[in-house]
């Protein structure tokens, strides 16, 4: 079964990709995109694989999938393919089986492309492809980005981020040089061929392979699917493993330094220390930031909430909760 899945919602792509898995007995090949998004790996701090600010200020989605392994970025310029299979218990975890069609594809576009000791797709030993898998009972999903003309500057910005800004024990993705497929084709082709391309090569080597599309209560279960787990924050946030706040600095007035652990994604534990604010108001303060959400506007009212000596300067006070994060 293949499936040309013409959505560009990240949280709707992968809800579907999960629907698939756990409600069809099929082999299935799909193609999809994405706007433009960052998609964590199922065990990862979310906060610690992402440019904060920089998906703020560019409308960047972020997401989680149901897979392990590392963080990537994704935009209309990158293809991603999906194989949702049957196999036997021990035996369903294979990345070099569902690799290979690809990398005949490119390698038939005379792409010398290749797979590294990680699985991973290469061309000159940079990275074009990663790859992910997840098991849930006898069929296992795999998937894997195509990096063909995506804006590699927004994605380098987009995950680069401060090491050790947080204590945890999650799964850290590993940095690697990439590239995009398209410059190195030996003819012209856009995205929409290179999809093209892929899905003609499945269908001609797959004999159960033919074209399926979804029905109308099967879109309306995957955006249920969608709304209530994949775009929620404690799926996207909350699910991040325990970690560790540290922060320290001077400000002209006083010093604070911060140590918070969050867990699902709230403020479970909280010290403040220092100068900055005298004793009453780092008790307030603490008290306030307890069980809220670990993100920028929550913490920003609550600091509105207690009267501190600094709240007239308005510039200090953004200082105080960049700190936090």
């Amino acid at each position: 079964m293949c499936i040309n899945n013409i959505s560009e919602d990240p949280y709707f792509n992968l809800a579907l990709e999960e629907y698939l898995l756990k409600n069809y007995s099929d082999d299935i090949f799909m193609l999809w995109q994405n706007e433009p998004s960052i998609v964590v790996g199922k065990h990862q701090n979310t906060l610690a694989e992402i440019n904060h600010q920089f998906i703020l200020d560019n409308h960047i989605k972020v997401a989680r999938r149901l897979s392990g392994g590392g963080t990537v970025y994704q935009d209309d310029g990158n293809l991603n393919f999906t194989y949702i299979m049957n196999g036997k218990e021990g035996k369903l975890v294979n990345f070099i089986k569902y690799t290979n069609d690809i990398l005949e594809v490119l390698n038939n576009l005379g792409v010398p492309a290749e797979r590294n000791q990680r699985n991973d797709l290469t061309i000159e030993g940079k990275k074009v492809s990663g790859n992910a898998e997840h098991i849930f009972k006898n069929r296992i999903i795999h998937h894997g980005t195509l990096l063909f003309n995506s804006d590699l500057n927004k994605l380098d910005i987009a995950i680069k981020v401060e090491k050790g800004k947080y204590e945890d024990k999650s799964v850290q993705s590993v940095r690697s040089r990439v590239t995009n497929i398209s410059p190195y084709l030996t003819k012209n082709i856009n995205v929409d061929q290179f999809k093209n391309i892929i899905f003609d090569f499945v269908l001609n080597n797959y004999s159960n392979a033919e074209l399926h599309d979804l029905k109308l209560d099967e879109y309306q279960f995957v955006t249920k699917l969608k709304v209530e787990k994949y775009e929620t924050w404690d799926w996207i946030y909350g699910y991040s493993p325990k970690f560790k706040v540290k922060r320290a600095h001077n400000f002209p007035k006083g010093n604070l330094n911060i140590e918070l652990l969050i867990k699902k994604g709230l403020i479970d534990e909280v010290n403040l220390k220092g100068k900055l604010f005298n004793k009453e108001e780092r008790s307030r303060f603490s008290e306030i930031l307890l069980g809220l959400r670990y993100e920028k506007e929550e913490i920003n009212q609550a600091f509105l909430k207690v009267q501190l000596n600094l709240s007239n300067n308005q510039f200090l006070n953004d200082e105080i909760i960049n700190l936090f994060f």
